[in-house]
């Protein structure tokens, strides 16, 4: 099965990008894995605070996958695989690409204004011949209804 990676975070691309996977995988009878990466927390001298840092960050990630597979589910019917992986993420993008045959592509979403985000610059940039999938990059400033046509 055709499989689309989506990188999920608290900005508007992120939805953009996961509506058009979505999209994506509906015509072309694929899924979707939705990916939110907790970056590596700082070490804190006080293993209490550090423990509350780290869960809170989880929790987090968690409540954005939970949301954007509740989106998929009621836009697309289609129950995506969710994953929340710490550690940084083009490295973690990479294993979970590595450990998946099925994924055929990252759909990524670029900022509409201002720099296109880290992941975005990472993969278009000089590792973007090395991944094993395309990469799609997803304008942020695109409409519900553009996205609806080009996908």
């Amino acid at each position: 099965m055709r499989i689309y990676l989506v990188v999920i975070d608290d900005s508007p691309e992120a939805e953009i990008a996961l509506r058009f996977a979505a999209r994506r995988a509906v015509k072309t009878g694929g899924g979707v894995e939705i990916l939110s990466l907790v970056p590596p927390q700082e070490f804190i001298a006080f293993g209490g605070l550090q423990a509350t840092i780290e869960e809170e960050a989880h929790l987090h990630a968690e409540g954005l996958v939970a949301a954007a597979a509740g989106t998929l589910i009621a836009e697309s019917a289609l129950k995506p695989t969710i994953t929340v992986r710490e550690g940084d993420g083009p490295a973690v993008i990479r294993a979970i690409i590595a450990g998946n045959p099925d994924i055929a592509a990252l759909v990524l979403g670029a900022a509409a204004a201002g720099a296109p985000g880290p992941l975005v610059s990472h993969f278009a940039g000089t590792d973007a011949g090395s991944l094993p999938v395309p990469v799609m990059i997803v304008p942020g400033s695109l409409s519900t209804e553009a996205i609806d046509r080009l996908s």
